[in-house]
């Protein structure tokens, strides 16, 4: 019988750059749409149904000298192809869970010490959820951890939170989510921390919770590690940036590696665009240059860096990202309005579950969630 890999193997093979050969059995317009990624990676699409009666077409197809992985969308049709393999002589893995599997694997990288003085320096993990492109932070000092964006996992947080004898105290959300469902008050409820949520992205909400403004501060331990809230508008109308120990710069979706973030999910392109200018232009452009910046989300596996995170200073992407270089006004309009891709898969279930509006069990929401991210301008 062929063996399980499981995600967090793949996601090591896309870490080290490792070659790997995917035989995906889903429809073609599902593998279209959203597949694993990896820059060393090879693909076959074949659907399963075309392989009922046998494996002997696709042979030839396969590379004997590479790790082949077979993938569907739950797991059970690619252990079925898998060990049609394996009995025709084949060694090939299956990915254990499939594609719902491989949207949920987060993977915690930690991205260094903050404070330079101290037994405890503090540091903040970034949480890469390889899938989906999300990314979401926990910010650590002195058995306190504050948590940025967490995705509806919550026990992988809760879990790395227990194993490093961490309370958690506050969980933020940058914006009011519409690509994937927030885990964020779900923590704060379990943990008894305090949930902040930018109060003009929640006048519907049907909970309580703390405003999140431009200026709110939050200490995290004894060391008196700094996140400060920064005001900046455009992918949503209550975005909100945050400056962590004056190193990092969260940018939830409005600044992104290779790209900057979408204004359209609520509607409201042609009244967003120019927050979302303002701040990039502005607001962003009066921070340290040296501020290393850490999104909400990334668009391209090329974004990874050597370990797995996804991270950049900001004055390389002041040179670099298109989106911050475009002189004239109403270019970079036109530019953000015309090149909107396709919105989020249920975007508008996802918001109103973060909302509080809509209780989906656990399966509907993975299905709410199912393809690629799609917060970024193109």
């Amino acid at each position: 019988m062929a063996q399980a890999m499981t995600t967090k193997e793949v996601t090591q093979k896309i870490i080290r750059r490792e070659k790997m050969f995917i035989l995906d059995v889903r429809n073609e317009d599902a593998f279209q749409d959203w597949k694993i990624e990896g820059e060393q990676f090879s693909y076959l699409n074949v659907p399963y149904f075309d392989l009922l009666d046998g494996v002997e077409d696709i042979l030839d197809q396969l590379p004997t000298d590479q790790n082949v992985l077979v993938v569907c969308a739950k797991e059970g049709s690619s252990i079925f192809v898998a060990d049609l393999l394996e009995e025709a002589g084949r060694t090939v893995s299956y990915l254990a869970g499939g594609m719902k599997a491989w949207s949920e694997h987060l993977e915690p990288i930690s991205l260094g010490s903050l404070n330079e003085t101290g037994a405890d320096r503090g540091e903040v993990v970034q949480f890469v959820r390889i899938g989906k492109g999300c990314l979401s932070y926990m910010i650590i000092s002195e058995g306190e951890a504050v948590l940025v964006d967490a995705t509806r996992m919550t026990d992988v947080y809760l879990d790395y939170a227990k194993e490093r004898q961490l309370e958690i105290t506050h969980v933020f959300d940058t914006h009011l989510h519409a690509d994937h469902i927030s885990g964020g008050r779900e923590i704060a409820e379990k943990t008894g921390a305090t949930y902040w949520l930018p109060p003009k992205d929640a006048p519907d909400v049907t909970f309580d919770y703390a405003a999140l403004e431009d200026g709110s501060h939050v200490q995290v331990g004894d060391t008196q590690i700094d996140v400060r809230a920064l005001y900046s508008p455009g992918h949503t109308i209550g975005s909100t940036s945050f400056v962590v120990d004056n190193r990092y710069l969260l940018t939830g979706d409005i600044l992104f590696i290779d790209s900057i973030g979408r204004p359209d999910l609520a509607g409201l392109a042609e009244d967003w665009v120019g927050d979302l200018r303002d701040s990039l232009y502005n607001t962003y452009r009066e921070l340290s240059k040296d501020l290393i910046v850490l999104p909400a989300h990334f668009m391209l596996i090329e974004e990874l860096n050597e370990d797995g995170s996804v991270a950049e200073k900001l004055d390389v992407l002041l040179a670099n990202n298109h989106g911050l270089n475009i002189e004239d006004e109403e270019t970079f309009r036109k530019m953000v309005t015309e090149n909107l891709p396709p919105q989020p898969n249920a975007y508008q279930e996802i918001r109103e579950t973060n909302m509080g509006k809509q209780t989906p069990d656990r399966e509907a929401q993975r299905e709410m969630e199912v393809g690629p991210n799609r917060c970024a301008v193109r």
